[in-house]
């Protein structure tokens, strides 16, 4: 039967048709599926930072940490974080670095951008000098704290006495 006619079977009614309602149904459909992947893609958690054992020694202005177990860590992605006294360096570290405002030049290990180790694995022991222009620079006896964050995520806060 035509769409929008009069039924022969019954004078002055309409066989109206479903088809734009259908239609109308399925594009909103569409729209709150779609709607709901992009919530679930947004929402998805990072990738977990990685899970490692470091320990730190400060000796004078040098600040060396070793990597003693658990995952590698991707040396891009890692903010390094510099406390002395309670109270945060004026200059932080980028790494990785080879010379840098407020450090002495040539890290060691992963922490130096010619070392080409783009991950610092266990056994290695990544290390930079705080130059006397940074402010404070660590003295004997003074507590130095050094976070070390990975996408934004707190990999290990460590502590030493200069």
């Amino acid at each position: 039967m035509p769409i929008g006619f009069t039924s022969a079977s019954a004078p002055g009614t309409t066989a109206r048709a479903i088809a734009p309602v259908a239609g109308v149904l399925l594009i909103a459909m569409a729209v709150i599926l779609a709607a709901g992947v992009t919530t679930a893609t947004l929402d998805a958690p990072d990738e977990p930072a990685p899970t490692a054992l470091l320990s730190l020694s400060a000796d004078g202005d040098r600040i060396a940490i070793t990597h003693e177990a658990g995952d590698p860590v991707e040396v891009d992605e890692l903010t390094v974080r510099v406390r002395v006294n309670d109270e945060p360096l004026a200059r932080q570290p980028s790494i990785p670095f080879f010379s840098a405002a407020g450090f002495q030049p040539g890290p060691t290990g992963p922490f130096n951008a010619a070392s080409n180790d783009d991950e610092w694995s266990v056994g290695e022991v990544a290390s930079f000098r705080i130059a006397g222009t940074n402010d404070p620079t660590p003295a004997a006896g003074d507590r130095v704290e050094v976070r070390l964050v990975v996408r934004g995520r707190l990999l290990v806060s460590l502590d030493a006495r200069a």
